[in-house]
């Protein structure tokens, strides 16, 4: 049996080869002055039959335990250009969506304006990934739009082709 310590560094610079889309989670209570939202690399289609999906979120994140509080969120796949968005819903500031363009969804979840594509799901489960959350959600509606999405490939952000041309 092998048994080894891999290096956190060494296992980001090796997990980093693999480009991974830019997906905004959103989500707003009742009772809420403004959305809250969060990044993840991590979403990606579960089942056709029935339809689901599911992201990974670290336990540390402060915003996730309010997205989740909404019930439904808007996963909003962004688009290439929409860099300042992923950075306004990666910071620790109170009103992420300050200077966020959004509307919102049919199901009542905030929707990135511009967005590559979204869809609006509600949570079923949650298991235990190590220093993260597992999410599984049900899709409830969703659409793709044009254009190319934003990727995460070695440390940047850009479109596919922008990304593959440096």
């Amino acid at each position: 049996m092998l048994t080894s310590t891999i290096d956190q560094a060494h296992y980001r610079n090796v997990m980093g080869n693999l480009p991974t889309g830019v997906v905004a989670l959103s989500g707003i209570t009742a009772d809420a002055e403004f959305p809250c939202g969060l990044v993840v690399g991590t979403f990606q289609s579960l089942s056709l039959d029935p339809p689901l999906v599911s992201f990974s979120v670290a336990h540390t994140s402060t915003s996730w335990p309010k997205v989740r509080a909404a019930g439904r969120l808007c996963a909003s796949v962004l688009s290439a250009g929409q860099e300042s968005v992923c950075r306004a819903l990666s910071s620790k500031q109170p009103n992420k969506f300050a200077d966020i363009d959004w509307s919102l969804s049919e199901a009542g979840s905030p929707r990135i304006d511009g967005a590559h594509a979204f869809v609006d799901c509600e949570v079923t489960h949650e298991l235990d990934g190590g220093d993260h959350v597992i999410v599984i959600a049900r899709v409830l509606q969703m659409d793709a739009g044009h254009g190319e999405p934003l990727v995460f490939h070695q440390g940047r952000l850009g479109g596919i082709r922008q990304l593959t041309a440096a």
